[in-house]
């Protein structure tokens, strides 16, 4: 973060989905059945595709590489905001933020992309079954499940890139249940606030 004459913010408050104390327990026993279904659908799609031989096609391949994002992705958000539910300091460092804003932006990006794979995949199954065994091989369904992996790290580090070179001294705090990019630009220090900051 760049530095300047004014004080940055080095924690955030996250501010949630309410601020409703009755409401508290409910969502969390709400969002707690949701995080353990997902884990559970997810986990056990997983293990069903990688035990049973007749899955190893392209289309469950791919449809496994979903579902561990899918994994990644909830496991990123949902564990700290079932813990706001909770606790009654909602902080979470700015280390920690940036940790979980890249990971769901990478995450969140490869999601995208494999469903992309996976419309092609289809794509090619209904316009060219002949071929489909030789288009679709095992060597260029890695191939796309790596470009989709690797374009979602290149995109959250360059996002990232930018989000660290902002400097955030407004306010603390987030109003959002997740370190996202458009709730901490809300909190971004505008140029013209740093001009003025410099000239006091």
């Amino acid at each position: 973060m760049e530095k300047g004459n004014h004080s940055e913010a080095t924690v955030f408050i996250l501010s949630g989905l309410t601020d409703c104390p009755e409401l508290q327990v409910p969502l969390f026993g709400v969002f707690l059945l949701i995080y353990g279904i997902t884990l559970v659908g997810n986990g056990g799609m997983i293990l069903l595709i990688r035990t049973d031989p007749r899955l190893h096609i392209p289309m469950y391949f791919f449809l496994c590489n979903l579902s561990f994002c899918d994994l990644c992705l909830s496991s990123i958000i949902s564990p700290k905001m079932l813990l706001n539910f909770l606790a009654e300091g909602k902080s979470i460092s700015y280390t920690a933020c940036a940790v979980q804003m890249s990971l769901s932006i990478a995450f969140a990006d490869v999601v995208c992309l494999l469903l992309v794979v996976m419309a092609y995949d289809r794509y090619v199954a209904i316009c060219n079954p002949l071929l489909y065994t030789v288009t679709m091989s095992r060597k260029l369904c890695k191939q796309l499940v790596a470009g989709a992996y690797t374009v979602g790290v290149v995109d959250s580090l360059i996002n990232m890139w930018f989000i660290l070179r902002v400097s955030f001294c407004s306010s603390n705090i987030i109003n959002h249940f997740f370190c996202d990019i458009p709730p901490l630009l809300v909190l971004a220090c505008s140029e013209e606030k740093q001009r003025g900051s410099t000239k006091t």
